[in-house]
């Protein structure tokens, strides 16, 4: 078997995956290794759009956001006979080494292509969801808080011109931690995630005393698994603002590789080399407490992604209604 290693990013794409592919290219050719790029996908294994990279595949895109090599879902990488003509495709390269940069459902796609093939994968996590169990940080989450960041900035001057109620609605499938931590970044005087349990309607008599004091505007940040319709609703008829909706959608995904995105996709990758030519064979390598470690398939996708218990704690201070300033 020839010393050869893939790449390739499955589900959404994330700013720091070209990075990654950038570090992967490099570091492997350190290593005497020839590295490969899978372009779109499992799609892209099934169907064999798989070519040798060299330096000048990598020049340049550090910049960019997305990923060079594309992306997909693939339902047919569901079914057995297509894991088997995507396993012979890589054999045909000699390749008996990969590295998926994806979430959850693309590592649980990957373990049973591995007990299936006997092809070893390092899987990466790369959502901005940031809503994979084992890890700490995935890669593209500081990326896409800044694109929030800005867009809430610059939200609030309209805002306060109007005297207007702004309900911002950010991505998360079922996870708060970008609507979260953008609010208490933000300075938002509402948060609203599935991780805690509020009525918006709590709030009217604290903001009431507000408005009262001199309050003229309201930033209201809401992952999308809730109502923002319903929130944005109830500021003009129960305090009587103007009220906006800015669904920041697909924007959050793209972007200028912010500088800790472009430093975690160079060390996520430089671990995930090492551990495969360790032996690790399918493993997934995560980022807690400060520290790089591999954990199993089962340990990151069977169990759900829970909230920080010191972020969920800063939300209640922040933004319970029975703590509302007065």
């Amino acid at each position: 078997m020839k010393n050869n290693i893939a790449i390739l990013c499955s589900g959404g794409d994330v700013s720091g995956m070209n990075p990654a592919l950038k570090r992967f290219v490099e570091y492997a050719f350190t290593h005497g290794m020839q590295p490969y790029f899978v372009h779109n996908g499992y799609e892209g294994l099934i169907d064999n759009h798989i070519a040798p990279a060299n330096y000048h595949d990598v020049a340049g895109i550090i910049t960019r956001g997305g990923t060079k090599i594309g992306s997909s879902r693939s339902m047919r990488f569901k079914e057995a006979s297509y894991r088997a003509i995507a396993a012979e495709n890589l054999r045909s390269h000699g390749i008996d080494k990969l590295i998926v940069l994806g979430g959850d459902g693309s590592f649980r796609g990957m373990e049973r292509f591995y007990h299936e093939s006997g092809i070893a994968f390092c899987g990466i996590p790369s959502t901005i969801d940031n809503d994979i169990n084992g890890t700490d940080y995935c890669l593209g989450v500081d990326t896409a808080l800044g694109v929030i960041k800005d867009a809430i900035d610059q939200i609030r001057d309209t805002a306060s011109s109007f005297r207007r109620a702004f309900v911002i609605e950010t991505m998360g499938r079922n996870c708060g931690y970008l609507a979260l931590v953008s609010a208490i970044t933000s300075g938002a005087e509402v948060c609203l995630i599935p991780e805690i349990s509020l009525d918006i309607h709590d709030y009217k008599g604290c903001f009431q005393s507000q408005i009262a004091k001199g309050r003229d505007y309201f930033i209201a940040v809401v992952s999308e698994a809730l109502n923002s319709a319903e929130v944005a609703q109830w500021f003009a008829d129960e305090l009587g603002f103007e009220s906006r909706i800015s669904v920041l959608g697909h924007i959050q995904r793209g972007g200028n590789p912010s500088v800790y995105d472009r430093l975690m996709a160079y060390k996520f990758v430089t671990y995930a080399i090492d551990a495969l030519l360790e032996g690790k064979s399918h493993s997934i390598i995560c980022y807690t407490q400060s520290h790089f470690n591999f954990k199993t398939i089962d340990e990151v996708a069977l169990h759900p992604y829970q909230l920080d218990q010191e972020l969920l704690t800063l939300a209640r201070e922040q933004f319970l209604p029975s703590h509302c300033q007065m």
